[in-house]
């Protein structure tokens, strides 16, 4: 049974003295441009920079006060790894971080300002994971998963749905997708609040194992990602994947010069900081603009994360 109206609504109340409610903004040029009414969500204006301050809130605070005094764990070098560390530190409780050692120091760095307590492995997925483990038998922490966790799901979800309470005429909401859990929960909300809304997913075409698994019905892999979109890389997870096999009409794929000339568009027009990954839903709306004619789109801008000595244009 997939979660309910009255539980988003409730990860909502949990949470919202633990995160922003972020705007919602427009542009004149990029609906002239687009011929769509398009509202941003501005999760780039969330605590840490990003939607997974909500996931990473509802997860800690949903746990029981015994195992929430032993604290959090999880593996990640992006934006999950800052999310959990500020929520944890938030909370007041102890965040134990698993991370590549070859991560940037400018995330490790972010991570230890959070409070964060960084165990750093070997890249691969098995490392990191042996690794998690490890800190939880020793520790008695609670592993928490970056996006393959419900608890992080409906977290997610209030982006969306914070978005259909202030236009909940939208025709769709779209956002993009990587590990699975921002659209799994912006799904749900769709499902829950969007009167005729549709909820569609953004992908670089070079890391679309979620576009190939909606076709499929299971989930599929990625050979290799090399994609601008470096917060898309992740993989699908058995938690998300059947709330996005039933409740994601589709997902459209973008080539990477359409992601660089979005973000560049986004910056230009609206003169706000987005990463590469939230430029994949402008991208999308571009790509297939005849269909979004003369509609009202929901896009969620999902981080403002951006290395700016590594900047891709």
């Amino acid at each position: 049974m997939q979660p309910t109206s009255e539980q988003l609504l409730k990860v909502h109340k949990r949470i919202e003295s633990y995160i922003h409610r972020t705007p919602v903004l427009t542009s004149t040029l990029i609906n002239q441009l687009t011929g769509a009414e398009i509202f941003f969500k501005c999760e780039n204006f969330q605590k840490m920079g990003a939607f997974k301050m909500r996931g990473a809130a509802n997860a800690i605070l949903n746990l029981p006060k015994s195992k929430q005094k032993n604290g959090v764990v999880t593996h990640s070098s992006g934006n999950f790894a800052q999310a959990l560390s500020l929520a944890a530190k938030s909370i007041g409780v102890p965040a134990y971080i698993v991370m590549p050692d070859t991560a940037p120091e400018v995330k490790k760095a972010a991570v230890r300002t959070y409070c964060g307590q960084i165990t750093e492995c070997p890249s691969t997925l098995k490392d990191r994971e042996r690794t998690a483990a490890e800190i939880v038998k020793n520790t008695g922490t609670t592993f928490i998963h970056p996006s393959n966790d419900l608890d992080v799901i409906l977290g997610q979800g209030t982006a969306a749905l914070e978005l259909l309470q202030e236009q909940p005429e939208l025709a769709s909401i779209i956002c993009p997708v990587g590990g699975g859990g921002l659209i799994a929960g912006s799904s749900l909300a769709v499902k829950h609040f969007g009167k005729k809304a549709t909820c569609i997913g953004a992908e670089p075409k070079a890391a679309d194992d979620a576009w190939r698994s909606l076709k499929s019905g299971k989930i599929e892999q990625n050979e290799s990602a090399e994609t601008i979109a470096d917060g898309l890389k992740t993989q699908l997870g058995d938690v998300n994947f059947p709330i996005i096999l039933e409740n994601v009409s589709e997902i459209i794929c973008v080539e990477e010069p359409e992601i660089l000339e979005a973000m560049k568009l986004i910056w230009q027009h609206m003169k706000i900081i987005v990463e590469a990954s939230s430029a994949t839903t402008l991208a999308a709306i571009i790509k297939e603009k005849e269909r979004f004619q003369a509609q009202k789109i929901g896009v969620i801008l999902s981080g403002g994360n951006v290395d700016l000595d590594n900047l891709p244009f």
